[in-house]
C-alpha cells in the first residue's frame, strides 16, 4: 500500500513588494543611517537582487511597515488569545483549497501536521489550532526542520499511512517569514516572502477524488550540521540578557558557503534517490525543487541532467514568490502538476538550514 497525494492548496497574501519598492525603502534607511557605515554605505539596486537570486517580487503579510525606513519590519496586530492566530489563519485558507481538491470533508481527516520554518508561538501548537478551526477530529502537531519542514512533514504523513495509524493526513506549511527578516541587511533583506501551502496524503481506500493524484513511490531525507544558515531567536534570550531582535537573532547566512556546499549535496541526494528506485534522472519529467536561489537550482539541474532545464522540467517560482522557506517546492508543485499524465514521474525536493534535505519521488496515477 503506497500513500498518495490527493489534493494541494496554496494561499498567498494580498500584499506584494517588488524589488524596486524594497530597494527604495532600504536605500532610504541607509541614507538615514550613514553614520553606521563609514566611507562605503551599502546601497543596493534591483539588478543586484535579480542577478544574485532570480527574485523580482515577494508576497508579504503586511507591506507598509516593511517599506517604512523608520521601521523596516511588518506591522502585525497583537490578537487576543480568543482570536485565531495569523499563522493558523494562513494555514486554514491553504487547507480549504487542499480539501476541495481532494473532495474531502474536514471530518474525513485523521491528523494535521503544521510543518514550517517558524511557528508564531511555542504552544498550544498551531496545528491543534488549525484542527479546531476546521473541525477535524484525531490529532495534530507542529514540526520544524527549517527549509525542509514541508517535505519532512510529508514524510511523517507517508509513514503514518504506511503504519496504518492514519488514513488521511493534512500537511500544511504556513510560512510567515517576514517577521524574521532583517530588512536592514543588504545581503538578505530581499530573500523571503510569506505564503501557505497544504497537501493531503492518503491511503488508496480513503481517496474520494481521482483527479491529480500522485503515488508516493519513496521518500528520502538527510541532515548534516552546519552553522552557515542560522536564526537564533528564542526564549532563552530573556535569561541570557541578550537582545532577542539583534541581527544575529534574525535570519542570517554565509551565502557563498551555502551555495558551495548545498548544491553538490542536493544533486548527489537526488541522483541517489532516483537510482535507488531503478531509474535515471532523465526519467523524471518534473523537478519541483526548493526555491531559494535561481543559480542554485540551475546548477543542480544541470548537474543532474547534463543540460539546462526549462520551466516545465524544473519550474521556477522565485521571480513571483521569492524564497518561501519550506513551502517553495510545494508552491512549485501546486502551480505545475495539473498537466502531468498517468505514469509521469516527478520529484519534490527541499534543501536548507541544518543542512537538511528531503525528497519525495512521485508518479502520476
Amino acid at each position: 500500500m503506497q500513500p498518495l497525494i490527493t489534493g494541494s492548496g496554496l494561499w498567498k497574501p494580498s500584499c506584494s513588494i517588488s524589488n524596486d519598492e524594497l530597494v527604495h525603502s532600504y536605500n532610504a534607511w541607509v541614507t538615514q543611517n550613514l553614520n553606521l557605515f563609514g566611507d562605503k554605505p551599502p546601497f543596493s539596486n534591483s539588478e543586484f537582487i535579480e542577478k544574485a537570486s532570480g527574485i523580482k517580487n515577494r508576497y508579504v503579510i503586511e507591506k507598509a511597515g516593511i517599506l517604512d525606513p523608520s521601521r523596516m519590519r511588518p506591522v502585525l496586530e497583537c490578537r487576543p488569545d480568543e482570536q485565531i492566530s495569523i499563522q493558523a489563519e494562513m494555514a486554514v485558507e491553504a487547507a480549504k483549497d487542499a480539501l476541495c481538491a481532494a473532495n474531502k470533508l474536514p471530518t474525513q481527516i485523521d491528523a494535521v501536521i503544521v510543518s514550517s520554518s517558524y511557528t508564531q508561538r511555542a504552544y498550544p501548537a498551531i496545528a491543534i489550532e488549525v484542527q479546531h478551526a476546521l473541525g477535524i477530529h484525531g490529532f495534530a502537531f507542529d514540526m520544524q526542520v527549517a527549509c525542509s519542514s514541508g517535505t519532512f512533514g510529508l514524510h511523517r504523513a507517508y509513514e503514518m499511512i504506511k503504519a496504518g495509524t492514519a488514513k488521511s493526513v493534512l500537511v500544511i506549511s504556513p510560512e510567515l517569514t517576514s517577521p524574521q527578516v532583517n530588512f536592514t541587511d543588504r545581503d538578505s533583506h530581499f530573500i523571503f516572502g510569506d505564503v501557505a501551502t497544504a497537501m493531503i496524503v492518503e491511503c488508496p481506500e480513503a481517496i474520494t477524488s481521482p483527479l491529480h493524484t500522485f503515488e508516493i513511490i519513496s521518500v528520502r531525507a538527510a541532515t548534516q550540521f552546519s552553522n552557515n544558515i542560522r536564526s537564533n531567536f528564542g526564549y532563552t534570550a530573556r535569561a541570557s540578557d541578550t537582545d532577542p531582535f539583534a541581527p544575529e537573532a534574525l535570519f542570517h547566512q554565509n551565502g557563498r558557503k551555502v551555495f558551495k556546499e548545498v548544491c553538490p549535496m542536493a544533486a548527489d541526494h537526488l541522483e541517489s534517490h532516483v537510482k535507488a528506485n531503478g531509474m535515471e534522472p532523465s526519467d523524471i519529467k518534473r523537478w519541483w525543487l526548493h526555491q531559494a536561489n535561481l543559480n542554485m537550482n540551475q546548477l543542480i539541474t544541470r548537474r543532474l541532467l547534463g543540460a539546462d532545464a526549462d520551466q516545465q522540467t524544473a519550474p521556477i517560482i522565485l521571480d513571483q514568490f521569492a524564497n518561501t522557506a519550506s513551502a517553495g517546492s510545494l508552491v512549485a508543485f501546486n502551480l505545475y502538476h495539473q498537466d502531468m499524465q498517468p505514469g509521469d514521474l516527478g520529484m519534490i525536493c527541499s534543501f536548507g538550514a541544518g543542512y537538511s534535505i528531503g525528497s519525495l519521488l512521485l508518479q502520476k496515477r
